[in-house]
């Protein structure tokens, strides 16, 4: 199928008109007619899937330059020198990369069948029947039945269309609800009066619609707007400090390579042996390891975090996860049991009414709007036969006016009843019910109502207004219509805290995260809650103070204060930001359509299993759960995980960093080179083993009892103090081995090989606690990776392939001298690492 002339002003046409074009039909599509058009069209994303495939993500293993020149410089070296020296090089290269691709394979995979679970979906006509399909399998001419809370999956023209509003913030910055409905429009419409079509990124706040899908992908009118402009996520912190990092050694190693090669050919050495040992140094040195490392450690987390229901969209959001000190929820359902119970049906005096009950169920049963616990609990619980009554209209719920209208007719005549938050139904009503069918002027009584309203709030009992009015023979209505009303009385809910919360936020306060409650409930009730779940010490932020508060003062104020109540849904997110620049890592939890902005503001966006398609697609982090028990554990996770990864990061920079200083330094001084390029290459490969288990490694408490930052000065101080200690004692061991054992070269290499793997080794026990490494237990991966790498160290020099190698057997008083050496250096760590922890602070 060819895209015509005709649908590039699709809102122009007729549905009808539209739907010929496409060659679809009210009934969507069958299976054959998409494969066709994925086909044509290809599949309904902004971007190329990034999935890598398995030969891909090998070939990633190799595409450092470093290793791409020594794979030249050995090719080199095959053609005019040794061929078979050249040889174990590049085996020894090529089992790197696999040991990398293994790991990062299996990581990958575990990642994508942990999105799976939290795939966001949308209702599609396929085949004659309504299915649920991924937003990305969608294609031109699919029927889409959208609901409020659905994301918008590309540019569509509206079929059918019923009390329907749209945010389209993300196209036009218009912030309040845009209403569609069909209609005949011009070519020439701009794109914020097109009422009659939907576009992709925007979303549904309230009612229903059926519409045909036009335009997908890069096509699309957001598509448009991200390929000219190339939007792209901005790093987070810990992707800032990653690459910080990674430039910060490779300039280091660099320069260190460069200088060692210069130096070699001035001392007359051959060139390519030069060039192959400053190039194999140089493997040793950058943090080639370190996105494969990464990469394996923040899976392992997310799988782990998982367990614990708690599912990561955004790997790198962990680490934010974990330094996050502030989060902030809304009431419902995190600290209260979410399943809002009808409590009891008022009149203005206060006295149960049957006539407040009806009018309830008559306007929560005819509601369309989006899925909300307040009606649900009216149905459930409230059994009023409506069968002489018929819906003719439906003014929607907004998060501005606070009401939803429902228009009925009965006994021919229309009645409009009105339900919402008290205060926005009294500023609608001119009177109120007094008695079966009298009124009274509503001024008469307010002050009543409000008593009534405070009493019970303060029992932490959530307060509705309802209210009718005769329309007569009407049966249309709009928001003005909502004025002159009668006041017919209260609606009571109850929403118990759960049982443990009182709990889990004195164990949130243990690891360092305070929690701020934002809800647009009334003050009695936020406090009412608040004093049951015993928070401490609350003070108490109304929403009319905090439109009185400037952005600048608002920083210095929310540190203080624990409960926001009464908040306009569009102040979350003033709350989020001032939170922030107050120095604050703040998360937020949210559900709704009116938490999405504040969702994105957060440092954290966490949301649930159950949340509207815009919330958990705006989040970064999914409880499977809304409990904050859920979301402890899921702190706790995220700093095991970053932990971990700051261990890997450490033992980069400590002792194998001082090993292959040592190593360059020693070059400049000795009459050989103190390791052969393909010694080197070994040594490394066999330290990466430990390294590689760093994800499953336990963790002390210490590093999970507060909020950790990354710190790439912190990291510079470590790799000093470390580096040196490394240093000094591979300077003793060359020492003790050239002028006190006197061994020749080849001695000298294996007992340099023996004492530099092991004490890489040893010291990543050392590094991988602040405690005293045996009182610290490891994991057992990493333990018994180690005691297997030291093991096989110590034999290798004396099996048959140590030849190739060119290492020889050492006497058993060498292996000696060289345990003691290694005995002294984790000793002397163990020392500097207790130095190096009082004074610098993580």
């Amino acid at each position: 199928m060819n895209e015509t002339n005709t649908l590039s002003s699709f809102w122009s046409l007729s549905p009808d008109h539209c739907l010929q074009e496409l060659n679809s039909s009210s009934k969507g599509l069958t299976s054959e007619e998409v494969e066709e058009r994925v086909g044509i069209y290809g599949e309904n994303r902004l971007t190329a899937k990034k999935r890598t495939s398995a030969l891909g993500l090998l070939f990633n293993q190799f595409k450092s330059p470093i290793i791409l020149l020594l794979f030249m410089a050995a090719g080199l070296s095959i053609i005019v020198q040794d061929a078979a020296d050249a040889i174990i090089i590049l085996g020894i290269v090529l089992a790197s990369g696999l040991l990398g691709f293994w790991q990062e394979y299996g990581a990958m995979n575990a990642v994508e069948k942990l999105l799976a679970m939290v795939q966001i979906t949308v209702s599609v006509y396929r085949d004659g029947a309504s299915v649920e399909l991924p937003l990305d399998q969608i294609v031109p001419g699919d029927i889409l039945d959208l609901n409020a809370g659905n994301i918008i999956p590309a540019d569509s023209l509206l079929i059918e269309s019923k009390d329907l509003f749209v945010n389209e913030a993300t196209l036009t910055g218009e912030t309040f609800p845009v209403e569609k409905s069909l209609s005949d429009l011009k070519a020439d419409t701009p794109l914020a009066k097109r009422i009659n079509s939907l576009w992709m990124g925007t979303h549904i706040i309230s009612g229903q619609a059926k519409a045909v899908v036009v335009k997908t992908g890069k096509d699309t009118e957001f598509g448009s707007i991200s390929e000219r402009l190339k939007l792209r996520p901005p790093e987070n912190e810990f992707e800032v400090g990653v690459k910080k990092f990674g430039y910060f050694l490779l300039h280091i190693t660099l320069l260190l390579v460069l200088g060692i090669f210069v130096i070699n050919v001035l001392l007359e050495r051959p060139v390519l042996e030069a060039f192959l040992f400053s190039l194999a140094l140089s493997v040793g040195l950058t943090p080639q390891l370190l996105p494969a490392i990464i990469s394996i450690n923040l899976s392992h987390g997310a799988k782990k975090m998982a367990e614990k229901k708690v599912i990561v969209k955004r790997l790198s959001a962990i680490e934010n996860f974990g330094n996050m000190n502030v989060i902030c929820s809304d009431k419902t359902g995190t600290l209260t049991e979410g399943t809002v119970q009808f409590h009891s049906s008022l009149d203005p005096n206060g006295n149960q009414s049957e006539e407040v009950s009806l009018h309830a169920f008559i306007n929560a049963s005819f509601e369309t709007g989006f899925i909300n616990s307040i009606d649900e609990a009216i149905r459930k619980d409230l059994q009023f036969d409506l069968s002489k009554y018929t819906k003719t209209d439906e003014i929607p719920y907004d998060f501005i006016r606070k009401r939803l209208s429902i228009l009925v007719s009965h006994d021919n005549s229309s009645i409009l009843i009105t339900k919402g938050a008290l205060s926005n139904i009294l500023d609608v009503c001119k009177f109120a019910r007094e008695g079966a069918n009298s009124q009274i002027p509503i001024n008469t009584i307010q002050d009543k109502i409000q008593k009534q309203y405070e009493d019970l709030s303060a029992q932490g009992l959530r307060i509705l207004g309802i209210a009718s009015k005769d329309m007569g023979t009407f049966s249309r209505v709009s928001k003005s219509d909502e004025e002159g009303m009668v006041f017919l009385g209260l609606l009571v809910f109850h929403d118990p805290p759960k049982p443990m919360v009182h709990e889990t936020i004195t164990t949130l306060n243990q690891l360092g995260v305070s929690l701020k409650v934002i809800t647009g409930d009334n003050r009695h009730v936020a406090r009412s809650l608040c004093s049951q779940i015993g928070l401490q010490n609350t003070k108490v932020l109304y929403g009319e103070e905090l439109n009185q508060v400037s952005d600048e003062a608002l920083i210095h104020l929310v540190g203080d204060v624990n409960i926001f109540a009464e908040i306009e849904p569009n102040c979350k997110e003033r709350i989020i930001i001032a939170l922030k620049k107050a120095g604050n890592v703040v998360g937020y939890i949210g559900d709704g359509i009116n938490d999405v902005s504040a969702l994105h503001s957060a440092d954290v966006g966490i949301s649930v299993e159950t949340a509207v398609d815009v919330a958990k697609n705006a989040a970064d982090i999914v409880l499977l759960e809304k409990d904050l028990e859920v979301l402890v554990e899921g702190v706790r996770q995220g700093r095991v995980t970053f932990a971990n990864t700051l261990k890997y990061v450490f033992m980069a920079t400590s002792a194998n960093f001082g090993n292959m200083f040592s190593m360059a330094g020693a070059s400049l001084f000795l009459p050989f080179l103190p390791l052969l390029p393909k010694q080197i290459l070994l040594t490394n490969f066999l330290t990466d083993f430990p390294e590689m288990t760093i994800a499953t490694d336990e963790v002390d408490a210490e590093m999970i009892s507060s909020p950790k930052r990354w710190d790439i000065s912190v990291i510079r101080k470590f790799m000093l103090v470390f580096g040196l200690v490394s240093s000094f004692f591979d300077y003793l061991t060359f020492g003790v081995l050239q002028w006190i054992l006197k061994v020749d070269p080849e001695q000298f290499r294996s007992g340099w090989f023996i004492e530099s793997v092991v004490s890489a080794s040893l010291i990543v026990l050392v590094i991988r606690t602040r405690d005293l490494f045996f009182r610290s237990r490891p994991g057992r991966p990493l333990f018994i990776a180690t005691l297997l790498v030291i093991l096989a160290t110590i034999l290798f020099p004396y099996t048959p392939i140590a030849k190739a190698f060119e290492l020889v057997p050492l006497p058993l008083e060498f292996l000696g001298i060289l345990f003691v050496i290694v005995l002294l250096y984790v000793s002397m760590a163990e020392v500097a690492k207790k130095f190096f922890y009082k004074r610098v602070k993580i």
